[in-house]
């Protein structure tokens, strides 16, 4: 009897935690449009797998009347449970409590889950609603982000790190997001920024509207900082568990391979490029046509769409692709499409991702507005990332390849494992017009027509230099091959490069064009 009443004390406190900061609170979280923390969890993870932990932390504040006042958990749930039946640490800041203000013992809680991801070889998920540092604890709240931002580094590279910004997530609490590997935010929910409306208000004097500083438009459409964007909660968790579907779960394993599946067969890849080299197309198109079951899990899809990243699967193994898109700048590499593509190579390197690049750019994007954006350090990037990934890498030039874009985007030069080039290929300094422009310069001007003349020499041009067995006679290309090949061949590539090894001088790292 004694041991029975000891166990409804436990459901009983049980029961008051799970109430997190009241009905009233609840209802309020709600009618935003937002789920509870717990109910967020359970949405993400596989049904009856979540375990808690450290349910009864309480807080340590004693000012500002602080010792009167009981938060349940702290203000965050933490936990590790399952998603499609491999184990995952997690944990949600409950904004019912305190606004999910970070004090210390929840900056505790966070950091005890964190060690436990690291240690276990676990993905860590982090769902963050928050008003930011907790003021009543001053420093010791500072202190908990420091503990943080100290653990994602430490994590980087090892386990994959996924935030989820559900709420407002303010001030020095962005940085943690920043350093993780995805970011997932939803329409009209996600809120992430340094300084807030007030703020700005009151020290510049405009007046502009949370979202607009830095809602999940802004973030997955403008700076970059938003992976995936999604316009429910709901749908948000979806892509989450796509994600881990996809993606090993620690830097010391391969992925499962799945049964393969031949891509659908409306995708038809010797039918999507146009005969005209002027014309853009949907590079997707071509991914589609080569994947398992044209499953093509795109990253990043709203901000710099010149380029295309993402996963998809060959003969059940996950691959990363890296693309031109021609229908976006006609695909030239600048200064926010080289950071998209080079943090995605450097995260599949890190992870034991294949890499397939596909080929189609005139080159770097000239102008002024990218030279004073930093477009020679920018663009080193792709370089720096491409050269030192060790992983297996196999481009497929499509297209143009021309000048600067050709090296950058996973040449030979660049240690590609193989290289294959489609008949369509161009690969020269620049483009067949331009070249001749300048070559056969005087020969124009002095024909008695000009245009006619022009049109001679671009086709001698392209028939000598811009074709892809200029490139293959001297051993940059390995194979020029039909379209309908590059599946077949792609996946080849693949599995005899499973067992590749790369040694490297000794360094303690190298230093990248940051």
């Amino acid at each position: 009897m004694a041991l029975q009443n000891k166990i409804d004390e436990l459901q009983k406190k049980r029961e008051q935690a799970f109430q997190g900061g009241g009905e009233k609170a609840m209802e309020k979280q709600n009618a935003m449009g937002k789920l509870s923390a717990r109910s967020r969890i359970l949405s993400i993870v596989d049904l009856d797998s979540f375990q808690e932990y450290d349910l009864f932390v309480e807080h340590e504040a004693r000012d500002f009347d602080m010792a009167k006042k009981v938060l349940a958990g702290d203000g965050v749930i933490t936990g590790t449970g399952t998603v499609n039946g491999m184990p995952i640490c997690i944990y949600a800041q409950d904004f019912t409590v305190a606004g999910g203000s970070l004090g210390s013992m929840h900056a505790k809680k966070i950091v005890k889950i964190m060690d436990h991801a690291l240690k276990m070889r676990m993905p860590l998920i982090g769902i963050n609603d928050s008003g930011g540092a907790r003021i009543q604890e001053g420093v010791n709240s500072l202190a908990g982000y420091g503990e943080i931002f100290f653990r994602n580094t430490l994590a980087s590279g090892v386990i994959p790190q996924i935030s989820v910004i559900l709420g407002p997530c303010a001030g020095g609490a962005v940085y943690s997001p920043a350093l993780t590997d995805y970011v997932f935010v939803v329409d009209n929910i996600s809120k992430m920024f340094i300084t807030g409306p007030e703020v700005i208000k009151t020290v510049l004097g405009e007046e502009i509207s949370m979202e607009d500083l830095g809602g999940a438009r802004v973030h997955s459409e403008i700076t970059g900082n938003a992976h995936f964007f999604a316009y429910t909660e709901v749908e948000c968790f979806e892509q989450i568990k796509k994600l881990l579907s996809f993606i090993p779960h620690n830097n010391l394993e391969k992925h499962r391979t799945l049964e393969a599946k031949l891509p659908k067969p409306e995708f038809k890849i010797g039918e999507i490029i146009p005969e005209d080299p002027r014309l853009p197309y949907d590079v997707r198109d071509v991914i589609k046509s080569v994947v398992d079951d044209s499953d093509f899990f795109e990253i990043q899809e709203r901000w710099a769409g010149n380029i295309v990243i993402g996963y998809g699967r060959i003969n059940g193994r996950t691959v990363g692709f890296v693309a031109n898109q021609p229908l976006v700048l006609a695909g030239v590499l600048d200064v926010d499409s080289s950071n998209k593509a080079a943090r995605f190579i450097r995260y599949c390197d890190a992870f034991n991702i294949p890499i397939v690049t596909l080929v189609d750019l005139p080159g770097y994007l000239p102008g002024v507005d990218q030279e004073h954006a930093g477009v020679i350090r920018h663009g080193a990037k792709i370089l720096y990332a491409y050269s030192e990934a060790t992983v297996p890498k196999i481009s497929v030039i499509l297209r143009k390849a021309y000048g600067g874009g050709y090296i950058a985007m996973n040449s030979r030069h660049l240690r590609a494992d193989f290289v294959f080039a489609w008949p369509s290929a161009e690969i020269a300094v620049m483009g067949p017009e331009g070249a001749a422009n300048i070559i056969f310069r005087k020969e124009i001007m002095e024909a008695e027509n000009p245009d006619e003349m022009r049109r001679i020499k671009v086709k001698e041009y392209t028939e000598k230099f811009a074709n892809p067995y200029v490139a293959a006679s001297k051993g940059y290309v390995d194979s020029v091959i039909a379209p309908s090949e590059t599946r077949k061949v792609v996946a080849h590539a693949i599995e005899v490069s499973g067992n590749k090894f790369i040694g490297g001088p000794s360094k303690k790292h190298g230093v990248p064009p940051f």
